[in-house]
């Protein structure tokens, strides 16, 4: 795979992510969100667990891929959980730039638990992102609610998702390591789900049967769970990190303007300055502007 086309290929991942914030928010008004991605992630874990026996990689299901990916099904699971159960509250715009703060809180993490400092670029981004997240919910469409709150949830845990799949992924086939965690996350918000949701009332073959269920679920296991995964794993051999995540930030850009021409969901102006502050601050805190510079005035010295 060629650079330019890994690249393209991961726009393609943030398009996915993007549209389905309305699928997954049509979806739950007819099935609770632990039920939902219960069933999601299963029909995800099938396919991904078929296509590990297809390639005769069974073998590469060590314990140590089965202890990490099952800790990453965790923090996945986190994440996913309370983004759905958020849409419940909030709104897809809102959703899409609160997760996206993701980006911004791994240096925050990484500052606290590994004790790496960020680059000045990144605190600049975690303080304009911190300020946009402001607009967003306190000043724009309809204020701060839980749904919010949920959603921000969801946002750390993609983060430590992201700070232990760096850590993680050098030990485990990367096929093995994301069937497991996609699993993890199938078995918890099915645990979730009974314990939880109403499922004898949910679970009626009327709301199976909805063509939002269905094809939600359809889109979201296969397209935005298994083939996302898989392509974003085959798609970051060919490119750097950076690049990865600069153009995986463009999900809640595509997740606000399908909400826009879908479903004609506006942001208040305060909300649309929140935004974009966030947009800009996840760029900051992945663009290595202190290194250019440093590169920059070594290059102009006499």
């Amino acid at each position: 795979m060629m650079k330019w086309a890994a690249e393209l290929s991961l726009l393609f991942v943030a398009l996915i992510w993007g549209v389905t914030f309305v699928v997954v928010q049509q979806a739950i008004e007819f099935l609770p969100p632990l039920l939902f991605n219960g069933i999601r992630f299963s029909f995800a874990a099938f396919l991904l667990f078929g296509l590990i026996l297809f390639r005769k990689e069974a073998v590469k299901l060590t314990a140590k891929t089965w202890k990490h990916g099952m800790i990453l099904g965790v923090c996945l699971a986190i994440g996913y959980a309370f983004q759905t159960i958020g849409l419940l509250y909030t709104t897809v715009s809102k959703t899409g730039f609160i997760t996206g703060l993701s980006v911004v809180l791994v240096p925050l993490l990484s500052l606290i638990l590994l004790k790496k400092r960020p680059a000045p670029n990144a605190a600049i981004g975690s303080v304009t992102a911190a300020a946009g997240l402001y607009l967003l919910t306190a000043g724009g469409a309809g204020g701060w609610n839980i749904g919010d709150f949920f959603v921000l949830i969801c946002a750390f845990g993609f983060a430590f998702h992201i700070i232990f799949t760096d850590a993680y992924t050098q030990y485990s086939s990367a096929l093995a390591l994301t069937a497991v965690q996609i699993t993890t996350v199938a078995v918890l918000c099915f645990i979730g789900g009974f314990l939880l949701e109403d499922w004898q009332t949910s679970l009626t073959a009327a709301n199976l049967l909805n063509p939002a269920v269905w094809s939600g679920l359809l889109i979201t296991a296969f397209l935005a769970t298994a083939l996302a995964f898989f392509i974003q794993t085959a798609a970051q051999k060919h490119t750097s990190p950076t690049r990865v995540v600069l153009i995986l930030a463009m999900e809640p850009v595509f997740g606000a303007l399908t909400a826009f021409f879908w479903i004609n969901e506006r942001l208040a102006a305060a909300g649309l300055t929140g935004c974009i502050l966030i947009f800009f601050g996840m760029l900051l805190a992945e663009i290595p502007v202190h290194k250019w510079l440093h590169t920059k005035s070594i290059t102009n010295k006499p």
